[in-house]
């Protein structure tokens, strides 16, 4: 089997929908499987998806798990040599799969690649970045970038060419190809498994983090493409829920990677933010 694609999904129906007959509709000389694990929809997802799509190995959840659990759950049962974790709210092109799966094949030092994401106006999306530092996260805390954007060019790379293949630190989690086998030379583990300390956000972050302290390589490949409608799982969520799992997962990636006094003002500088969001607020 040449790839395993896992596709986590909480209540966006539709959009599933559209991304399994993309997926299915695939052109190019490879074998490849699909997991469907659903975190508990309410929406009639799971329906959907044992009747349109019989073929795909479906994974009903009792409750929602987050991302790298249930992404874990395929992971384990993936025969794939390459692992391609794909956000539901994605739409591959008829050559996606196969370009992508050619430059990871022929890029081995690649141990994780993503491809060129485009939204519905063909326009680029600005997805890879720099490994999570102390100031831009404080930026990031204190909602400096809504006054002053520039303040995370560096961390968002914002002179990065989208037309060119190259090396980065991380790319975005909604396409997230992993060679499988590389990984476990890398390694010497079986299986390229998510931290499941991360409910959601941060998880792929943290992968690509863990793949550099083993000396492999994150690349974006610029050769594919995929169409990507941006976060409508995380849409769902309520502003006030989606930002605690914001700041728990960063603080947990400072706590595990970084030097302790950083993860502890950051901690410090989340409650003040929070005050001066709800000072202003009230000021209003």
């Amino acid at each position: 089997m040449d790839l395993s694609v896992v596709i986590v999904s909480y209540n966006v129906k539709e959009k599933l929908d559209n991304n399994l007959q993309a997926l299915f509709k695939s052109q190019g000389d490879f074998s490849f499987e699909v997991f469907v694990v659903d975190n508990n929809s309410q929406d009639g997802s799971v329906e959907m998806v044992e009747k349109n799509f019989p073929q795909v190995k479906l994974i009903k959840n009792e409750e929602n798990l987050g991302f790298s659990r249930a992404n874990n759950i395929a992971i384990k049962q993936a025969q794939g040599d390459f692992i391609l974790l794909l956000n539901p709210d994605m739409q591959v092109f008829a050559e996606t799969l196969e370009k992508s799966l050619n430059f990871a094949k022929n890029n081995s030092q690649a141990i994780v690649s993503s491809c060129k994401l485009i939204d519905e106006k063909n326009n680029i999306i600005k997805h890879v970045r720099r490994f999570p530092k102390f100031f831009d996260q404080l930026m990031i805390v204190l909602k400096i970038p809504h006054i002053f954007p520039w303040v995370l060019n560096k961390y968002l790379i914002s002179s990065f060419d989208y037309n060119q293949s190259q090396k980065v630190d991380s790319v975005r989690g909604s396409f997230f190809m992993i060679n499988k086998n590389e990984f476990k030379k890398l390694s010497g583990r079986d299986l390229p498994l998510l931290d499941e300390r991360y409910f959601v956000w941060f998880e792929e972050v943290d992968f690509c983090k863990q793949i550099y302290q083993l000396g492999g390589e994150v690349w974006y490949n610029a050769q594919a493409e995929c169409l990507d409608y941006v976060g409508q799982s995380f849409s769902l969520l309520k502003r006030k829920k989606a930002q605690k799992l914001f700041r728990d997962s960063m603080l947990k990636y400072f706590q595990k990677w970084q030097a302790k006094w950083q993860y502890f003002l950051l901690k410090i500088f989340w409650f003040v933010g929070i005050f001066f969001v709800l000072f202003f607020k009230n000021k209003k």
